[in-house]
């Protein structure tokens, strides 16, 4: 009598490998819009927080906007030096030891834009908004209004 042999047949294989394509082809592409999701959460997340912050800002420095000194605007880096370190009543820098008659800091640090992978800081007005089309800049702050917006490389605009 013959033995009869035990295991799985070529086309037994091939149907499991097709079914375990057709399930990659299906899942793969869901964890990719599941990172962009999360980038675009993180960066309504960051939006909100240096807007809260901009308007902690205003209200304990009479209204002025950060990156304004005596009534002078000092440029963007103005801007990240007084969301970073410590200033007066007036918007002026003070030594970050400085215990008494300053407030901040309202950050550690200007958060990163994923999507163009930069935490530079662009400052423009309504009028003259800032061309920048290298991807080095991840914000725009609108000296006027004190808007704050992600910049997006692509449309070389604020989102």
């Amino acid at each position: 009598m013959m033995k009869a042999k035990s295991g799985f047949t070529l086309v037994e294989i091939l149907i499991v490998v097709v079914i375990l394509g057709i399930l990659a082809a299906i899942v793969i592409p869901q964890f990719t819009e599941a990172s962009s999701e999360a980038k675009l959460s993180s960066l309504v997340t960051d939006l909100s927080s240096v807007r809260s912050q901009i308007e902690l800002y205003k209200i304990q420095h009479n209204d002025n906007l950060p990156g304004v000194t005596n009534g002078t605007h000092t440029g963007a880096a103005g801007f990240v030096l007084a969301l970073t370190g410590k200033t007066d009543i007036f918007g002026a820098a003070v030594p970050i030891t400085t215990t008494t008659d300053c407030y901040g800091p309202y950050l550690m640090k200007i958060p990163t834009n994923q999507f163009v992978d930069s935490d530079g800081t662009a400052e423009g007005t309504a009028a003259t908004p800032p061309i920048v089309t290298d991807g080095s800049v991840g914000w725009y702050f609108n000296t006027d209004t004190g808007a704050f917006h992600a910049c997006d490389t692509a449309a070389h605009a604020a989102l």
